[in-house]
């Protein structure tokens, strides 16, 4: 990494050569300004008021301004001359806990690196010195023209040095609390803990700037001409506050949701999924004999009226039957249904569906006649009639 800055640390007489490096870095995107027209970069040139020519930076220098509006000439010479101990050096003035310095007056952080092998050492030293005491180490430095404030702590193997704000460059805080006294109840205080609870903690590494990453992708399909990806609409948030307990209670489900507990509403969808499943039985075909008459009785008292076949009988079958033959008999089944419907055996033919071949089919009437309604029962025994006969011819 490039230095920024080369110096010493003074740590009483002990003198540590090191380079002042960027610990941090922006990656924001950045845009240039154009002409919307045309496409064409706009720049900013840097004009004199009075001539209007148009400098360079060898020509432009400091000055301070009055409050008439006057300018005062400020030399870089003028500036080399003032008695500032720290231009070279970063000078520790003291040894603090780190929880005395309030985080507004944190700035930009820097890595300090040691300046050559004479400076393993003394860095050495004054890194484990700060680990063993648990404080921070308090100096001052100059950089880019004006002397500053930093703290220097330890990161890892290596020593970190943040910019401080001065004491005096922190406002007050009067002005921004509410005015109004304001009372809160233990109820929304418990509530208010439950969620802190509910989100817990945050592995800091995994914390990302997806705006950021939406930029990039815009970015790429512009480029490549692909279309530009569409983003996720924000959810709602902020807007005024109604009722805070039921603000609270709700942030306290949401954060439950979205960390996958199941609440009411999850079991509520798991008994609607186990009801559905009850419902899609298999349709088996019962064995002959015993079972005849139970699917009789199942299939006349579920089937309605104009239906082929009763679904009463589809789903009972399952229950009543302990064959446990294999779900393609289903389809058999189906099919063995209806030839008999078209044979003229009517809603009576399918609740007699189990029986053999050998059987009469005015015996199936009977049966389908038993379970239907009593208007149509002779109808239907009509019916079995002719499709009696018309199987026997086709048997023989």
């Amino acid at each position: 990494m490039r230095s920024i800055w080369n110096g010493a640390i003074s740590f009483g007489l002990v003198s540590i050569p090191i380079k002042l490096v960027n610990a941090t870095e922006n990656h924001s995107v950045s845009f240039r300004q154009i002409h919307t027209a045309d496409g064409g970069r706009i720049r900013y040139r840097k004009v004199c008021e009075l001539d209007g020519e148009e400098l360079t930076a060898d020509e432009i220098g400091k000055a301070y301004e009055a409050d008439d509006g006057s300018m005062i000439p400020i030399t870089d010479e003028d500036l080399a001359e003032l008695p500032l101990p720290t231009a070279k050096t970063i000078d520790i003035v003291a040894f603090v806990p780190l929880d005395s310095i309030d985080p507004l007056q944190m700035g930009s952080a820097y890595y300090l690196a040691a300046g050559g092998p004479t400076a393993d050492k003394p860095y050495t030293l004054l890194r484990e010195a700060l680990k063993r005491s648990r404080r921070v180490a308090i100096a001052k430095f100059a950089l880019r023209g004006r002397e500053r404030l930093g703290m220097l702590r330890v990161v890892g193997d290596a020593i970190a040095m943040h910019g401080l704000l001065w004491p005096d460059e922190i406002r007050s805080y009067e002005g921004v609390a509410p005015e109004t006294s304001v009372t809160v109840r233990d109820a929304e205080l418990d509530l208010a803990d439950t969620l802190m609870d509910t989100l817990g903690e945050v592995e800091m590494d995994s914390l990302h700037d997806d705006y950021r990453e939406a930029v990039e992708e815009l970015i790429a399909a512009k480029t490549s001409g692909a279309e530009t990806p569409a983003q996720p609409a924000a959810e709602a948030g902020g807007g005024k506050i109604i009722d805070l307990m039921s603000a609270l209670e709700k942030s306290v489900q949401a954060a439950k949701s979205s960390r996958g507990d199941e609440g009411a509403d999850g079991e509520a969808a798991d008994a609607d999924e186990d009801g559905d499943e009850g419902e899609d039985a298999e349709v088996r075909e019962l064995h002959p004999g015993g079972k005849r008459k139970a699917a009789a009785k199942s299939g006349g008292g579920g089937s309605r009226p104009g239906s082929g076949s009763g679904s009463g009988s589809a789903k009972s079958a399952p229950k009543k039957a302990a064959s446990g033959r294999a779900a393609p008999k289903k389809t058999a089944a189906k099919k063995s249904t209806t030839r008999r419907t078209a044979s003229g055996g009517g809603g009576g033919t399918s609740s007699a569906k189990g029986s053999t071949a050998k059987r009469g089919s005015a015996k199936k009437s009977a049966a389908g006649g038993t379970s239907a309604r009593s208007s149509t029962s002779k109808k239907k025994a009509a019916a079995g009639g002719q499709g009696s006969g018309g199987k026997k011819r086709a048997s023989a």
